[in-house]
């Protein structure tokens, strides 16, 4: 009988052992005005589950070696962004060649990278860290690394109640980290709110901003809110904003194989885009005023597949603003400045 006691009490603390942890629901905070982001259902958020994410996030060892972390192209005091950087260098001195692109409010987000060539987060984590210009590694090696470290066995079992880390946990981990990256704290969000003022400058660009380019309109504006309109400044949609005469990038179009999709490229944020130097898929314009000026000028209308929004733009003449008016936007676009992405602790390098 004692034997079988001991045996059963042997049984009954493996069973324990065994036993999937319970994870602690993470409280994701929505900026004042958003609504509320549509969260992937097969992924709820836990803390276990976010800090393990931004681990990985700024751990160097999912580079082949070990010198480059998601973090190093992903820089908070640039809003997530490649420290200044028109391109991204790898661990190989590798150049890459687009911008690389802010992470905050990835939440509303349903498609990634300028082409759209990822539909999740989870499967865009995977990108860089196979891309022989980034990280150059390949999962099966990251993921020897993990298995071999106790300290990702222990966390990975805390939030996923795996003993064997697999590359849907690494994904859905880094998913969860950049799900909570909010910003929504701006002067002009404490404008809206009633806390704080904008000043005339900055109102008369409000207005531009939101102003018809239409030349029949009783007051001009810039036309920036058909595809920066909105909460997010961003209407997430892929769009071919007359850059080019001639299509030397395929963007979207190299993702779908449609002809009408050459050229076309994610709507970026306006949020925080003080700090997103240099502009556009390829980082070629260094300043923001040079972006307005580009516009201002009227852009290439004969650019193939252009949207049909930049219609206004295109006409003789361009948008024809005056130097106070395009001061004026330039002010405004400053107030969409939120530093808290730099400031909150959520966010840091844990390793420091």
């Amino acid at each position: 009988m004692r034997f079988f006691a001991i045996f059963a009490i042997a049984v009954a603390a493996a069973s324990c052992a065994d036993e999937v942890p319970t994870t602690t629901p993470f409280a994701l905070v929505v900026p004042q005005g958003f609504s509320p982001p549509p969260l992937p259902a097969d992924n709820p958020l836990t803390v276990e589950g976010v800090l393990l994410g931004r681990r990985l996030f700024y751990d160097p060892i999912l580079s082949r070696d070990s010198t480059q972390s998601c973090g190093s192209c992903h820089n908070t005091g640039f809003s997530m962004t490649d420290n200044g950087q028109r391109f991204s260098v790898g661990i190989n001195n590798a150049v890459g060649d687009r911008n690389s692109m802010p992470l905050h409010n990835l939440a509303y987000h349903s498609a990634f990278f300028w082409d759209g060539r990822s539909p999740t987060l989870r499967e865009l984590t995977l990108v860089p860290i196979q891309d022989s210009r980034e990280m150059d590694n390949t999962i099966q090696a990251v993921l020897t690394s993990l298995n071999a470290s106790p300290t990702y066995r222990d966390l990975f079992w805390k939030a996923f109640g795996v003993k064997t880390i697999s590359a849907e946990e690494l994904g859905l981990a880094a998913e969860q980290f950049m799900l909570t990256i909010m910003s929504g704290n701006s002067k002009f969000d404490r404008h809206l709110r009633g806390m704080e003022s904008l000043n005339a400058q900055e109102l008369e660009g409000l207005r531009l901003f939101n102003g018809e380019a239409n030349p029949n309109a009783p007051m001009r504006g810039a036309d920036c809110f058909h595809c920066h309109g909105g909460t997010l400044f961003t209407n997430n949609k892929f769009r071919n904003n007359g850059l080019d005469s001639v299509t030397t990038d395929p963007g979207l179009g190299a993702v779908t194989g449609d002809q009408n999709d050459l050229g076309k490229f994610k709507t970026p944020s306006l949020r925080n885009i003080a700090y997103t130097a240099p502009y556009m898929h390829d980082g070629r314009f260094q300043t923001l005023m040079q972006v307005i000026n580009f516009y201002n000028n009227g852009a290439h209308a004969n650019s193939p597949n252009i949207d049909p929004s930049m219609g206004d733009i295109t006409r003789p003449g361009g948008l024809g603003l005056s130097l106070q008016d395009r001061m004026a936007l330039l002010a405004f676009l400053n107030t969409l400045s939120d530093s808290s992405i730099e400031t909150d602790t959520l966010f840091q390098n844990p390793f420091n």
